[in-house]
């Protein structure tokens, strides 16, 4: 079974959708859609440096985007599930037919502009925990005032904080971690740092009119499949303040008897977790459209076509 999988924020670099505008409607569609969220989603994605796409309100829209164009650039198969670490989750929502594209724009481009703005109240950010084990890591997290904002699994949590409180954990790491290493993103998200945008991203769910999922949707707050559009929904709200849980997402993959593993544009980060804690399960990391044969080579042996 074919499991296809969307990055959350973090994953973008300068230039990456350069290499997509060569394909046959590309730039047309990241232009309507760029005209449908007043972003041009081209210039970030082609021109616009490391500091520019770092931007909450842009890194976020543009991965959605890419996640997208990356995905329909696949052809016409069908995972057997969906899922997306963090904002990818909104991406999921749109592979798995709960949103249509230009609402799953809209909906990332008032959670990036929510999350931006919530991020500017304090200097927050996010780190990187390599190794140790995560019940000796969180407790030591949670002395230190951090949130262990995303458990991914394959030896590998996120804290997220103050500064001040990142500061201190690089001074004082938990038992057994090898190494702490500052994200690129521009808040403390999946923490009560974030609980004012979840108010306004209610309010901006409320004008959408969801589907239910066409193929299994695993949520990352827990794991678990969900069945209708409005609980994928609603769990998309309240995600800007929940921790991840993509270790137990990878549990359900597992459960539900995964063979191969896609993650669409940019991808790399999930892949790299699926390799650590899902040993026989096949992987690809959709970078570029050099990826695009083999990753449908893959789909053909594993997905629904």
């Amino acid at each position: 079974m074919l499991v296809l999988v969307a990055p959350g924020q973090g994953a973008q670099t300068p230039g990456f959708l350069t290499p997509w505008l060569d394909l046959p409607g590309v730039e047309d569609r990241l232009r309507a859609l760029s005209a449908a969220i007043d972003l041009d989603l081209v210039h970030y994605g082609t021109n616009a440096d490391a500091d520019e796409i770092r931007d909450t309100a842009i890194a976020q829209p543009l991965l959605v985007a890419a996640g997208i164009v990356s995905a329909t650039a696949l052809g016409d198969v069908s995972p057997g599930a969906v899922a997306g670490h963090s904002v990818g989750e909104i991406t999921a929502a749109a592979f798995a037919g709960v949103l249509d594209e230009t609402a799953a724009l809209t909906l990332v481009r008032g959670r990036g502009l929510a999350m931006a703005e919530a991020a500017a109240v304090t200097a927050t950010g996010m780190s990187a925990l390599l190794g140790g084990d995560p019940e000796v890591t969180v407790p030591h997290l949670e002395k230190l005032g951090l949130t262990p904002a995303n458990v991914n699994g394959a030896g590998q949590i996120v804290a997220a904080g103050t500064l001040e409180q990142l500061a201190a954990l690089n001074e004082d790491k938990p038992e057994g971690v090898r190494k702490v290493v500052p994200l690129k993103v521009a808040g403390a998200f999946h923490t009560h740092h974030m609980a004012p945008a979840v108010e306004t991203l209610a309010k901006a769910a409320a004008d959408l009119t969801p589907a239910d999922p066409k193929v299994t949707y695993v949520s990352n707050k827990d794991g678990k499949a969900v069945a209708t559009g409005a609980e994928v929904l609603e769990r998309l709200v309240g995600q800007v303040a929940n921790p991840v849980r993509w270790d137990l997402c990878m549990e359900t993959f597992k459960e539900l008897g995964a063979t191969a593993i896609i993650e669409v544009c940019p991808g790399g980060t999930l892949v790299g977790l699926a390799k650590r804690a899902l040993p026989g399960v096949k992987t690809l990391a959709l970078k570029t459209p050099d990826d695009l044969d083999a990753a449908r080579a893959l789909a053909a042996e594993f997905g629904i076509a």
